[in-house]
Formats: C-alpha cells, structure tokens, sequence
C-alpha cells in the first residue's frame, strides 16, 4: 500500500486528506479503525520515542501522545501500589509493556483522555487488558498477540484505530516539510541520546545515581519529540510532567513542575482514600482528583457539589498538608531541549524535588544557573545538544 485516504486533515474543513510514500510502500498497516491526520502525526512520533527509549535503556516502553506532545512517556518497571492506586491498575497482573504503559499514561491522567498509544514491543493481552477502559483514540506497535488485537477491536463500538508500524522501517536521512506551499528540507534529527551527554557536570555536587542517569536519558529522549520549548520532570522511569510548547522557558518549568506536584499529591493518604461514587467513569474520577488536589482548601466542595461524586464528604486536603507532602518528594530529574537563561528554572524545579538536572547550557549567564543549582544542592550536566522539536 502507497497511500492512505484519511477521513479530513486537522479540521473537518481541511480536505481532501492522505498520507502517502513517495516511493516504496507504507511502513504500517491498519488492522482496524480509520485513523485521521493528527493521529498519525501523533503515532509516527511516539513510535519513534517509544523505539529510542527501548534502545537506550533496555527495557520495553511506552507513550500517551496528544496533540503530537507526549502527555507521558515510560519505560516497563513494576508499580508500587500507591502508583498502582493512581493508574487505576486493581488487582491486574501486569507485564513489563502494560507497566509501561500504566504509568505513561499515569503520568498526567487529565493531559491522557482521548490520548494515542505507541507500544515498543508487540502488544500482549496485559497491555490491551489495561487499555481497554481508558479513553482513547488509538494505538500503534510492531504487533499484536491475536488475544489482544480482538480486545482492542472492541473499543469504541468497533471503531478504535489499531496501527502495526514495521520496527525495521527506516527514513531517508532528509525530511521535507510543506508550509505555506513551501518545502523545508534538512537532516533528520539521528542524534543518539546516551550516557555520554552527561559526562559534563558542572556543578559543585557531582553525583549522578545509575537510577538518575536513567530518569535523565528518559526525560532528553522524551524532549526530543515533544513540541519547543519544552521541560520534563521524571522519577522512577517514567515522565511525571511535561511542558510543551510554551514561548518561555520558565513558563514550560512552572507547568511541568505544576504537573509534577499534582502526580505526587494524587499519592498522597488522604487522596488515595477519597470515597470516590463507584458509578464514576475514569474521566470523571480523574477530573476530580486533580480538582480535589489543586483546589484551594476553603472552596473544595464548599458548594456541596461532592454529593455528585462521593459517598461521603472528604476531608480537604490542607495547605499545610500539601507543603509537607511536596517536600517529601525528592531525587527526580529535570530535561530541558534549550539552555536555562536564568536561575528561576532551577529554583522552581528544586520546589518539586529535582535534584537532577541535564540541559544543553550555552547561556551568557550559564554562570549564574550554576551558581543556583550550587546552593540548592542540584546536580547539573551540560549535555551541549539542542533538542528543539516543531
């Protein structure tokens, strides 16, 4: 097959639509579904950031991509059982791809909601088994065990587009890209993300964990497909906030970082014992949880709206009890696809417990972030690689 007709491109107005190889076949086949324009910028893009984590770290991977972002990325570790709480796992037995996949798609519940998958490894009934409540467009691997491609083919009434992409398809080193009736050319971006771009640390504090090393190649290798300026926070082999094209670099570390408190207070006591309606669809679950833990303590549920959701009105979650819990939290890591201009980046990663950071570095004031991460005890490594992503 040489082309694919898609329903429309971006908008419904935007047609008529394909996706099409100028020579050769298409490196994919779609076993169910009709996945559109965005879907497949988003599966091309998280197949290939699924493919470079397994290389780099060895272990089998996942992402949830939306909006040709990853609302996560992950690597297949086991969950403890507060994460297992959080992804809404219950009493499945896991395997390393649906643990992958579990906290990928965990990383950020309310970004995931309608998300596309990409899967490393063939997709087994454990991951499909896991998928199949989730709200989702669609999935990509280089293959399914038969039990779960029939599972999947169930989702949304028949319709869940269900992508197989040829793990030995390889791109002409060029890519072009049309705007405005233009073509842009230039070199794919082949640069291989490794160990040996965090060889220079610069700062005063040095030491840099095996299970940091980890969280940081996962993090640059999650940067290099997300949408500039981007900023990822990770821990534990997986992305626990990611922000994606934001015009300042500050601006992506407060949203990343924002992201990041919010996946640690969802493990918080009294949010795991939220008496949550049985009757709630995930979404709605989820939707509430993050209000619960981002809410201001007077206003949650002041207007007794938790009749709708709980069995019983819960505590709220006090100011002061969500500082000591975020200052529980350290050891994370912190990628950024550019340069810190700025000390502010530091200090606002240090607040949701980085104690990791890799960055390109080349600022004129490369000096004064140093000098920042010297005196909240950051380990810093400049990796001198861009990462930007459009």
């Amino acid at each position: 097959m040489r082309e694919f007709q898609l329903k429309y491109g971006c908008n419904p107005n935007q047609s008529p639509a394909r996706i099409f190889a100028e020579a050769g076949e298409l490196p994919f086949r779609v076993l169910n579904g009709r996945p559109g324009y965005i879907n497949f910028l988003d599966a091309l893009n998280a197949w290939q950031l699924v493919r470079e984590l397994k290389e780099a770290l060895a272990l089998p991977a996942a992402a949830s991509f939306k909006h040709v972002s990853p609302a996560g990325a992950a690597v297949g570790l086991p969950l403890e059982e507060s994460l297992r709480r959080v992804c809404w796992v219950g009493d499945l037995k896991l395997s390393p791809l649906a643990c992958a996949y579990a906290r990928a798609r965990g990383s950020d519940r309310m970004s995931s909601f309608g998300d596309w998958i990409a899967l490393s490894d063939p997709c087994d009934l454990s991951t499909a088994l896991l998928i199949r409540p989730e709200v989702s467009d669609g999935i990509i691997a280089p293959g399914y065990a038969p039990e779960a491609l029939e599972l999947l083919k169930t989702k949304r009434k028949g319709g869940y587009a269900v992508v197989e992409i040829d793990p030995d398809y390889q791109p002409e080193a060029l890519e072009r890209k049309q705007v405005f009736g233009l073509t842009f050319e230039q070199g794919r971006n082949e640069q291989k993300i490794s160990e040996a771009l965090l060889r220079n640390v610069v700062t005063r504090q040095k030491d840099l964990p095996e299970g940091a090393k980890r969280d940081l190649l996962l993090a640059l290798i999650t940067l290099k497909y997300t949408q500039s300026n981007s900023v990822c926070y990770a821990k534990g082999g997986q992305t626990i906030g990611v922000g994606a094209g934001q015009q300042s670099r500050i601006h992506c570390t407060r949203l990343a970082g924002d992201k990041a408190d919010i996946w640690h207070l969802r493990q918080h006591p009294k949010t795991l014992a939220l008496p949550l309606r049985e009757e709630l669809g995930r979404a709605v679950a989820d939707t509430v949880v993050d209000l619960y833990v981002s809410g201001n303590e007077a206003d949650v549920l002041a207007d007794d709206k938790w009749r709708d959701y709980f069995t019983k009105r819960p505590e709220a979650l006090t100011a002061r009890e969500k500082a000591a819990w975020l200052a529980s939290f350290s050891d994370a890591s912190l990628g950024s696809d550019a340069f810190f201009p700025f000390g502010d980046n530091v200090e606002r990663a240090a607040r949701s417990g980085v104690r990791f950071i890799a960055q390109p570095g080349g600022s004129i004031r490369d000096s004064l972030v140093m000098q920042a991460a010297d005196r909240l005890g950051v380990t810093m490594a400049f990796t001198g690689l861009r990462l930007f992503h459009h």
